[in-house]
């Protein structure tokens, strides 16, 4: 076509009768709640499918006309009136504190992370890491805490996938214009818009700062793309995970440390500070820059600093746990050092780790500058505790000080509206507040089977509508002719010999196994194309850009959907985005997740599709080794032991078919005279019971208040009273015992019996050669242990001994004095460990010796 096309947007002028859209449109409240956010739909569906689902870009492109129509139409005023006053009714309402001591006059809780998944109308997320950031702070704002979250904004988000008809994933980039972004420049308390610096080497980086409004709570986004900054520096924070080793660092600084200041900038005063995995750890180091230019020693900043902080690990993959090449760090962190009041090697140290090799690991800055450390499934809580042991060498890791907070999902944002109706007509609208109460969610089985059907009957075949539109566009733009596309989605329709319809949508990392199901293609073209038992497969994910194992995943499903035997039974659909997930995980019959034990830390896709009565069938591994029980969906025993990785996935996949073949297939198509099969709407409703009250994001972000926020307040508080005396007699103290500690060994001041009567006292003795340190400087403790029925030692009683004083030849004197409370064969064993009142864990310093 002849001639240049220039674009030209005429916006419409908004009604004075709907003027609040507008404000509307920039609170990601809408993002889970459905009246705001249906209000926009009811202006014009298709407008707001194209503006992708954005409410702010859909009121510079919609029609006067239609505009005006809505501000003259009584039911669509009805509907503006009720949304308007839900959204002042939310920011409005208190919320009583079940929130432990959090106080909103005096507490604070900053979150940082390098990604936020709210909404698809703000493309700053990539994925599992993203979208439980984004639940977080939803159930925050829910809950009424006191928080604040940081990010970055980028204006190219993560990255946009198609896949041609080789099957390759084609990477293309969406870069967003900030007039389509709910987001408002950040102002300080005079008006002022917010800018902040970071340096970096041989120059400052400017940095503006905007504001999200998510209900009650704000996000602010860090952004380098301003006209102060040079073209390379103003693409720092243009796409998420993009870019070299370098771009990544700077993105790091930026986060945490422009973090840091971008708060003080806004005038807020953190109590908590949370970093959710390493990337924003270098709030850190910003941190104790602040206290050392208040006169403070290094030791003693980093000891105040760390008792206020919390980190939580999101991953056992090395390749989510950032390492930075020694010469790249050194040259952007040491201009740094000065301000800190310490030398490089010191600062290196904080990063080491036995995988670092040389390298600087941001998730050893993190373990060493916080005192609460979490994993993000029981599973994982454990599989953290060894990976990250070398923080505390000769603690046991068993003992080590890092908990686990299972992961949960915004029950608003992923229910189906379909259940959330159902609900308030058999609940009423109550249960919206009984979300964390286990016997309230057994009223789930008081739901007829008919009703109960119906709804999933509907929400698939939504589902499967959806689905068809996308793969039919994409065959489409890759040449597949239309009798062909009517070949391969003839199973995208819900009949009365409907397919079960197998879920399989996440990340294409080689440990999630998407291949899992295909070890065996002849017993799987068997299992699809049984016509009484029809079965489809539905995959969908991205792979990182320079993942090419996980890229290959996606070519070798592509092929095998070719296959004549696959053809319209597998099915690859691409642009994978939270639009299409919300519609998979309400839809499907069975949401299957395969990833290699333990590599899955919590899986959270699995809770959304179980809140919405979706089986699972799962590896049991992250959060569905707590979820199973049995009754609500099926689970494949990890095959552990010294079996190589091909027989371990030889060895699941055939179990997994079996699952497949002999239990879920015969399961649903049980339907008898009533059409549907009511085993398989038990399992359902199980899933749905079991799920809700239990790993949703309110229970998460109450454990998280509870069990680490409040502590690190106060402990923070307790360091910092009357001018950091706390926190400098607790750096003084733990230099002294890094000191003595290689020194310190214990040895027996007595033959204890061998044997004894119920009802009698063990009487040991043990001295210590303590190095200089003092009788309060150490906890000298007894294990009593049995073997249990496969060999492992179990420890059944912990006893402190006391104090008696310090013999003659200077060893400190501890006796045990203990009646055990149970008969039959024991083993003892006797540690010691420094201690202090001050002290966040008892084990914090990682010290311990044995005797």
């Amino acid at each position: 076509m002849p001639g240049t096309r220039y674009p030209l947007e005429v916006q419409p002028n908004i009604p004075e009768r709907l003027a609040r859209l507008s404000e509307l449109a920039v609170d990601l409240l809408y993002s889970w709640n459905r009246p705001i956010r249906l209000l926009f739909v009811r202006l014009d569906p298709a407008l707001w499918e194209r503006c992708g689902r954005n409410p702010k870009l859909m009121l510079r492109r919609v029609a006067q006309e239609r505009l005006d129509e809505a501000a003259q139409d009584p039911l669509f005023l009805e509907e503006y009136q009720r949304a308007l006053s839900l959204h002042d009714t939310y920011h409005t309402v208190h919320i009583p504190s079940r929130l432990m001591s959090l106080d909103p006059k005096t507490d604070l809780v900053a979150y940082f992370c390098a990604e936020f998944g709210l909404h698809e109308s703000l493309q700053i997320y990539s994925g599992g890491l993203g979208i439980l950031a984004g639940d977080h702070c939803k159930a925050a704002s829910d809950l009424g805490l006191p928080f604040v979250a940081v990010g970055l904004l980028y204006r190219q988000g993560y990255f946009t996938q198609t896949i041609d008809a080789q099957g390759n994933q084609i990477v293309g980039t969406a870069p967003a214009l900030l007039a389509d972004l709910p987001v408002t420049p950040a102002c300080d308390s005079e008006g002022r818009e917010i800018r902040v610096s970071v340096t970096l080497p041989g120059r400052s980086v400017a940095l503006k700062i905007w504001r999200v409004v998510a209900g009650r709570i704000s996000l602010y986004l860090l952004d380098s793309d301003i006209p102060e900054n040079t073209a390379a520096d103003r693409a720092i924070t243009c796409q998420l995970y993009g870019g070299d080793r370098e771009t990544r660092l700077r993105q790091e600084i930026v986060l945490g440390i422009g973090g840091v200041r971008a708060l003080r900038a806004a005038g807020l005063a953190p109590t908590v500070w949370h970093i959710n995995e390493g990337h924003p750890a270098f709030q850190i180091l910003e941190r104790c820059r602040e206290l050392a230019h208040q006169g403070l020693d290094f030791d003693t900043a980093l000891e105040i600093v760390a008792a206020g902080t919390v980190f939580t690990t999101h991953t056992p993959v090395p390749a989510g746990h950032d390492i930075f090449d020694e010469e790249l760090f050194a040259r952007y962190l040491e201009p740094y050092v000065a301000d800190l009041g310490i030398g490089i090697a010191e600062l290196k140290e904080l990063g080491s780790s036995p995988i670092s090799q040389g390298g600087f690991n941001m998730t050893a800055l993190a373990l060493r500058g916080s005192r609460l450390h979490n994993g993000v499934s029981r599973i994982h809580g454990e599989i953290a505790s060894r990976m990250e042991a070398y923080i505390w060498p000769q603690i046991p890791w068993t003992e080590n000080p890092v908990g686990y907070v299972t992961n949960g999902i915004h029950v608003a944002t992923f229910l189906a509206q379909e259940w959330s109706s159902l609900f308030d007509m058999r609940f009423g609208s109550e249960w919206r507040n009984k979300l964390t109460e286990a016997r309230y969610w057994e009223r789930i089985d008081t739901i007829p089977d008919h009703s109960y059907w119906s709804v999933h009957q509907s929400l698939k075949a939504a589902m499967l509508e959806a689905v068809k539109k996308r793969v039919i566009r994409q065959y489409r733009r890759n040449g597949v002719g239309e009798g062909v596309i009517h070949r391969l989605t003839r199973q995208l329709e819900l009949d009365a010999k409907g397919p079960l319809v197998i879920g399989f949508a996440r990340r294409f990392a080689t440990y999630k196994r998407a291949g899992l199901l295909l070890e065996d293609p002849t017993r799987l073209a068997r299992l699809l194309n049984d016509p009484e038992r029809p079965v489809l497969l539905l995959f969908a994910g991205k792979a990182h850009p320079h993942d090419h194992p996980g890229q290959n995943l996606i070519r070798l499903i592509h092929e095998f959907s070719k296959r004549p035997e696959f053809e319209g039974k597998i099915i690859l659909i691409e642009g994978y985005d939270l639009a299409l997930a919300r519609r998979l995980v309400t839809g499907v019959d069975v949401w299957l997740n395969t990833p290699e034990y333990p590599l899955e830390a919590s899986g959270t896709s699995g809770q959304k599709a179980a809140i919405n009565g979706i089986v699972n069938l799962s590896i049991l591994d992250g959060w569905w080794g707590e979820g199973y029980a049995g009754d609500n969906g099926w689970g494949i025993c990890p095959h552990k032991g010294l079996i190589d990785n091909a027989q371990r996935t030889r060895e699941e996949s055939a179990e997994l078919m079996d699952i497949l073949e002999q239990q879920v297939l015969p399961l649903y198509f049980d339907t008898a005279e009533h059409g549907y099969s009511r085993s398989w709407i038990a399992i359902s409703k199980a899933a749905m019971r079991r799920a809700m009250p239990v790993f949703n994001a309110e229970r998460m972000v109450l454990e998280y208040a509870r069990d680490y926020y409040r502590k690190a307040a106060e402990h923070a508080h307790l360091l910092m009273r009357e001018e950091a005396a706390g926190g400098q007699t607790l750096a003084r103290w733990k230099r002294a015992v890094a000191t003595a500690w290689p020194g310190v060994r214990l040895e027996r001041g007595n033959d204890a019996p061998e044997s004894l009567k119920v009802g009698e006292s063990l009487h040991i003795t043990i001295l210590v050669h303590a190095n200089g340190l003092h009788q309060e400087d150490l906890v000298v403790e007894c294990l009593f242990e049995s073997q249990d029925d496969i060999g492992e030692h179990i420890v059944r009683a912990q006893v402190q001994l006391a104090p008696t004083g310090v013999d003659g030849e200077g060893r400190l004197t501890f006796r045990l004095d203990h009646k055990p409370e149970t008969s039959g064969f024991q083993t003892l064993r006797v540690r010691a460990y420094p201690y202090h009142a001050l002290l966040a864990h008892r084990f914090e310093m990682g010290c311990m010796v044995w005797l």
